[in-house]
């Protein structure tokens, strides 16, 4: 093999783990192959050696999804020094201005991640870890996760979630969620009312890239003997502008 032809399988292969990373939905094959214009014979080569590193996986309908090798790169690229610093600095004063608890929560599957948090100097609190899962439906940023996604792809994960009810307000009828989560799409603003735990209501805010996808959801949350559901809700505009400096991040890693 030649090294410009190497450069060429190079170049295919990341254009691949791109393509599979950004899709809105599992691709196939071919998808793949029209999308990035390369031969069938070429994909499916390069797919398999793809999957043979467990950088991709096939789903059960036999559409390629990204593997947990390749969420754990991306976990370890938003995690690198480069973007702490900035980071953690736009959550302290957030975390300050609005005097809860402030963090940034990545989807996983039909879960919620906890990838970054900065606690409030209340001595009530709701401690949830760096790392902690958290439910989709009941929670304000995965709900604002399932808003974002097409109406398609939102109603084939509801169909597959348990809808569990962990307090009197959780939503666990399927069509009521849909409903819920369209005012939020037209809104942007995420909200748990009591929905999660008894006591404590959050908002979440979309953090965008340049294409206006999101990335991750900044969120807040309160005890409700501090702030209640409404007053929580007029810190939206201050949530806001911190996720457009967060995500000026993403697109300018440099800053």
């Amino acid at each position: 093999m030649t090294t410009r032809e190497k450069g060429s399988a190079v170049s295919r292969v990341m254009q691949i783990i791109e393509a599979v990373a950004r899709a809105e939905r599992p691709m196939s094959p071919g998808d793949l192959a029209c999308q990035l214009d390369i031969p069938k014979p070429s994909i499916h080569r390069l797919l398999n050696q793809l999957e043979t590193d467990g950088f991709v996986q096939t789903n059960m309908r036999g559409l390629i999804i990204p593997s947990a090798r390749m969420h754990s790169i991306a976990w370890g690229v938003l995690h690198s020094e480069r973007f702490s610093a900035l980071r953690r600095a736009i959550l302290q004063r957030l975390t300050k201005e609005i005097g809860e608890t402030c963090g940034i929560a990545v989807p996983r599957g039909s879960e919620m991640v906890y990838y970054d948090r900065v606690q409030s100097d209340w001595p009530i609190q709701m401690h949830l870890q760096v790392g902690s899962h958290t439910p989709s439906w009941c929670t304000a940023s995965g709900k604002l996760y399932l808003s974002s996604v097409s109406k398609e792809r939102r109603q084939g994960i509801i169909s597959k979630l348990p809808l569990t009810r962990y307090t009197v307000n959780s939503i666990v009828d399927a069509d009521r969620l849909e409903m819920e989560l369209q005012k939020i799409r037209v809104s942007q603003v995420g909200t748990d009312n009591q929905e999660f735990v008894d006591g404590m209501v959050a908002c979440a805010v979309p953090i965008t890239d340049s294409s206006d996808r999101l990335c991750a959801c900044l969120f807040t949350h309160a005890p409700v003997i501090r702030k209640s559901f409404e007053e929580l809700l007029l810190f939206t505009e201050t949530l806001q502008s911190a996720a457009n400096q967060l995500g000026d991040l993403i697109d300018n890693p440099e800053q």
